[in-house]
This record gives C-alpha cells, sequence and structure tokens, in this order.
C-alpha cells in the first residue's frame, strides 16, 4: 500500500507541467537631480568665493582679480539687459540732440532751446547787478557810452540775437581786466580791460568774443554736457570706489576744461569775423592780444585752464585772418579810422591822474567760459 502511494506521487509529480520562471529585473537606482551647473547662485557677494560660484565662472569665463575690472564684470553680468536698453536709448538720445555751432559747423550736444538758456541766465543777471551795486557807471557816462557804441555795431552782426534787450554795463574796478556778456544781452565790462584795448577795435575784439559766446550759445552747451558729464562720473566713482572730488577731478580734467577751451577758440573765430563785419579792422585782434600776453604775468598751464594760451590764440587768428580780412573788404568798410582817434581821447580824458593800474591776472581756477574775458 504505502509502495502504491509513493509511485503515484512520482508519476504525479513527473506528469506535472514544469511552472514559468519569474522574470528577475535590474533594480533602477533612484534618480536624484542635481544642480544645473548653468544655474547661477541666489545671492552672492563681490568677495564670494563659496558654493555655486566655481560652477558660474566655467560657465561665463574667469572673474578678474583687479577691482575696477571686476565690480564692471559684475554689473555687465548682473545688469546686462538694462544697461543695454539704457545705453541704447541714450545714444539714440544724444545723436538726436546733435546741433551744429553757427559759423564754425562744430557738432555738440545741446538739449536747452535760446529761450530756456534766457531764462536760466536771468538769476544771473539780477545777482550781478545786486554785487556790484554802486560800482556801475551811469548810462550817460562818456565810457558807458563808448561802450555801447560798439555794441551797437555789433548787434546787426549776431544774427537772431539783434531782437533781445541789450543793455550795458561798466563797471568801476581798474584792477579787474575783464569783460562778459549774460545770455539776453546783457553786457558788463570792467574798465581795467579798457587800456588794454586801447582802441575801439580793441574793445570791439573784446567785446565780439563775449557776444560770440551767446551767438554759439555756449552756456546751453555747457549745461547739457554737464549731465553727461555727472553720469559718467558717478559711474567712474561706483567702478574705481574713489571719492566723488577725485572723479569730479578727473573728468574735469578730461572733459570740461578741453571743452571750455574749444568754446573758448571758437568765441575767438566768430568774434573775429563780427567785427570784420561790424567794420572793425580785424588785424587789431592780433594787436590786442599781443598787448594782453604782456599784461600776464601770472597764467595757468593750458592743460589746468578753462581758456587757451595767450600764444595759442594769436596763432590761431593768424590762421583765420585771411577770412575775415576778405570779410572787412567785401563789406566796404573804410573811412572809420577816426572812430578810434574818439575812444583814444576819451580813454585819456576819463583816466584817473596819479592812479598806478594793477592787472590781476584773469583766471581763477574756475570752470565758468563767461566768468572771466
Amino acid at each position: 500500500m504505502y509502495t502504491l502511494r509513493a509511485g503515484l506521487r512520482s508519476a504525479g509529480r513527473a506528469t506535472r507541467p514544469l511552472a514559468t520562471p519569474r522574470p528577475q529585473f535590474q533594480r533602477v537606482p533612484s534618480f536624484h537631480p542635481r544642480r544645473s551647473i548653468y544655474q547661477r547662485p541666489r545671492y552672492r557677494r563681490f568677495d564670494d568665493k563659496r558654493g555655486g560660484q566655481k560652477q558660474w565662472d566655467n560657465y561665463q569665463g574667469q572673474w578678474s582679480n583687479f577691482g575696477p575690472v571686476y565690480r564692471a564684470q559684475y554689473l555687465w553680468r548682473s545688469y546686462q539687459k538694462p544697461i543695454i536698453i539704457v545705453g541704447t536709448g541714450g545714444a539714440v538720445f544724444y545723436v538726436y540732440n546733435l546741433e551744429e555751432v553757427p559759423i564754425t559747423h562744430r557738432r555738440r550736444f545741446n538739449i536747452l532751446s535760446p529761450e530756456s538758456e534766457k531764462g536760466i541766465s536771468e538769476g544771473t543777471y539780477q545777482t550781478t547787478l545786486e554785487q556790484f551795486k554802486g560800482r556801475i557807471l551811469p548810462a550817460n557816462h562818456p565810457v558807458t557810452k563808448q561802450v555801447a557804441r560798439v555794441v551797437e555795431r555789433l548787434i546787426p552782426t549776431t544774427g537772431g540775437l539783434a531782437g533781445d534787450g541789450w543793455r550795458v554795463h561798466v563797471i568801476e574796478d581798474p584792477s579787474m581786466v575783464n569783460a562778459f556778456v549774460i545770455p539776453g544781452g546783457k553786457v558788463f565790462v570792467f574798465t581795467g580791460i579798457l587800456p588794454v584795448c586801447e582802441n575801439e577795435a580793441g574793445l570791439a575784439t573784446v567785446l565780439g568774443h563775449e557776444i560770440a559766446h551767446n551767438v554759439a550759445h555756449h552756456v546751453s552747451e555747457r549745461l547739457s554736457r554737464s549731465s553727461l558729464t555727472l553720469i559718467a562720473s558717478m559711474l567712474f566713482t561706483l567702478i574705481f570706489q574713489v571719492d566723488t572730488r577725485v572723479s569730479n577731478s578727473v573728468f574735469d580734467l578730461l572733459l570740461s576744461l578741453p571743452n571750455s577751451r574749444t568754446q573758448e577758440t571758437e568765441a575767438d573765430h566768430i568774434g573775429l569775423l563780427m567785427m570784420a563785419e561790424a567794420c572793425y579792422d580785424p588785424r587789431e585782434a592780433l594787436a590786442f592780444w599781443e598787448r594782453m600776453k604782456k599784461t600776464e604775468k601770472v597764467a595757468p598751464p593750458q592743460l589746468l585752464s578753462t581758456h587757451p594760451s595767450s600764444y595759442n590764440r594769436i596763432d590761431h587768428i593768424k590762421k583765420w585772418l585771411p577770412d575775415a580780412q576778405n570779410i572787412y573788404v567785401d563789406t566796404g568798410c573804410g573811412g572809420l579810422s577816426h572812430f578810434a582817434n574818439d575812444f583814444r581821447q576819451t580813454m585819456r580824458s576819463q583816466r584817473p591822474k596819479n592812479v598806478q593800474v594793477q592787472v590781476k591776472p584773469a583766471w581763477r581756477g574756475k570752470t565758468d567760459d563767461d566768468d572771466f574775458f
């Protein structure tokens, strides 16, 4: 019996179909996302060299070890799109506001209209009157009349400025060799410059130069450029981490002073042509600057001055003199030499006796072109 049962079990196992083996799957390791090498750290200081800085450097390139270049890199990489937008808009605005200076055709940046220039200068005029109150000669004084006479001859050559309310003021100060014209036709002449002028044509040289500043609207140009200089100075301070005074001095030396000398040279050129058109012999301008050069006892280097040196001015006038002479001849000027004699007689009659004139140097370290002749 037991033998039969064992045989049946063996036969059943032999006839049972083989079981299908279970598939064996390879274990897949779990996925842990890593920070992309192109992902910049969220917070990072200039001097932060930890965290994702190394990966960011591999993508963007090496950071400079030189502080100013490093800060410039940081600004560009952090604010690239705003810098491009602002820079493009600023360039378009700059080009749109470029204009030509009359006569010389120099291209310059200017955002102020002549009316705005006059409005801004009105406060300067009132301040000047208060400053020299009690020292301004009356309108019926012979010297004031002589200066007004020269101005009246020069006004027709100013073009659009002929309609301004021109007023002439002569300030009694024998020690000040200076003259200036505030936009709007406000003329100021110090008596100290009259002996250097020597004659009416010499005075026309001075007034032609100062009026030429108004013809070229140099005040508007200077105010317009000051905004660009201020922005450049702020960026320089940020990148180089220097004091604001140092930044201002750098841009004065590199931008403001050269532009001021350019304006002065331009005023000499325009003024020379104006005096020739007003029937003043332009050769007298050359003689005037020769006399002015002799009075300059102390003068700063031209690189540090708002004005060109008298030597350079004389050299420029020699180059412009043929054109001025042609204007003088074409205008048909002649028989006007008696004006010079009238001027000499007026100056002799008004000059105080036994008074020594001490010439003060015109330079005072200012950057305003119209402050000093």
